[in-house]
């Protein structure tokens, strides 16, 4: 029914992913396969959904309906089996500036807040830009396989330790976090008064033999202590319309949240993205099965290719997104060095490790939202470029 085989032209369109090529990786000529958004073209339903609101021909002030609220519920029950409240439905018009808000809500000046790298580097930003300090709970290889360093969590803990960001799945690594995971984290947040915020934006893009743990469903007592940010935007490529949710059962945290928004004044959000989101969590069941099987084909094809044609580069299996990290290690160079080998000798352009932070020197961050002839493509051409090297 969908044709995700189908090349889609984004240039000119003012795209980060293909406008700012040169500008980022200092050619044009590269395959970018780096910003973590889609290829694919908008599913048809929402597109649809879009030009009928267009169609209407004034777009004036607008709010958010009921059926925007009934149509998140729906979608988390029936995917997460999490029973979400329409009053716990935050707006937000993106989740990094979610961080940021949580950050000026619930900590001060000077507080700690812990990340766990190598994470997405806005995690750092958000506790940096406004005076926070980063408290490095380092994520671990353990068998090939990376888990969260209990020890080094409670032992890193102090009276100013205030809050936890949690990327839930995990982005780079790909982790789906286990129910037993989830709850060992928020024990130990629990006994130490540390509000734990989990960005699950990536919470609909779990790989098949995989579930995803709302943070918040693990018991009531969990949920009170938890911030949950979502969004339709990396499940259906809709980023650019600004339309984010951030799920807040504790009526006292909720009240600090929506304070900073209504402070600001961006609470309105905007017309279209609300006429997409409704449709996106409506409608889009079926596509989203569809998206996952091509992305899980992508995800083998790249884990197959370096297993028999460049053994050098390890893929870390992931388990959830659509983005694969590349264990690039053997070659010892530095993540300038790794970056400018792939840009320059073999024209893909890729997430360096260390932008991640601590512990992700030596990798890379390869984006598979795209067609499989481009994989391929991008596949042979760093074979080459590795084949040079031995």
């Amino acid at each position: 029914m969908w044709n995700f085989d189908e090349p889609a032209n984004r240039e000119g369109t003012n795209c980060i992913k293909y406008d700012l090529r040169e500008e980022t990786f200092g050619v044009k000529d590269v395959i970018p396969m780096w910003v973590a958004d889609m290829d694919f073209n908008t599913p048809d339903f929402i597109i649809k959904s879009l030009q009928n609101r267009l169609n209407h021909e004034i777009y004036g002030y607008s709010f958010r309906p009921q059926e925007y609220f009934l149509s998140i519920i729906d979608w988390f029950e029936c995917r997460h089996k999490w029973r979400v409240e329409k009053e716990w439905i935050c707006f937000c018009p993106g989740i990094v500036p979610a961080l940021s808000f949580c950050t000026l809500a619930f900590t001060q000046p000077g507080d700690n807040i812990i990340v766990q790298p190598p994470v997405y580097f806005p995690f750092f930003s958000a506790a940096e830009s406004h005076g926070r300090k980063l408290n490095y709970n380092r994520l671990i290889e353990s068998d090939g396989k990376w888990v969260m360093d209990y020890d080094s969590l409670i032992a890193g803990i102090d009276e100013k330790t205030k809050m936890i960001i949690i990327s839930n799945p995990h982005n780079p690594i790909g982790r789906v976090w286990t129910p037993e995971e989830l709850n060992k984290l928020a024990d130990i947040c629990l006994k130490n008064n540390i509000l734990i915020l989990s960005d699950e934006i990536h919470c609909d893009l779990v790989l098949p033999g995989f579930s995803h743990t709302p943070v918040a469903n693990l018991s009531e007592k969990i949920a009170e202590n938890t911030i949950t940010c979502i969004a339709p935007s990396k499940t259906f490529n809709l980023a650019g319309l600004s339309t984010s949710s951030v799920i807040i059962s504790n009526p006292v945290l909720r009240k600090s949240f929506n304070r900073i928004v209504e402070n600001l004044h961006i609470g309105n959000g905007n017309i279209f993205g609300t006429t997409a989101s409704i449709s996106a969590y409506s409608f889009g069941h079926k596509w989203l099965d569809a998206l996952l099987d091509y992305i899980d084909h992508n995800i083998d094809f790249v884990e197959d290719y370096c297993r028999k044609m460049i053994p050098e580069i390890i893929p870390v299996q992931p388990e959830a997104t659509y983005m694969i990290w590349l264990d690039c290690r053997i070659f010892g160079m530095t993540g300038k060095e790794l970056q400018n080998f792939f840009v320059t000798s073999a024209g893909v352009g890729m997430n360096e490790g260390s932008t991640f932070g601590p512990g992700g020197e030596g990798f890379m961050r390869m984006n598979l939202a795209t067609t499989h002839q481009t994989v391929m493509k991008a596949m042979e051409k760093i074979e080459k470029a590795v084949s040079a090297l031995r």
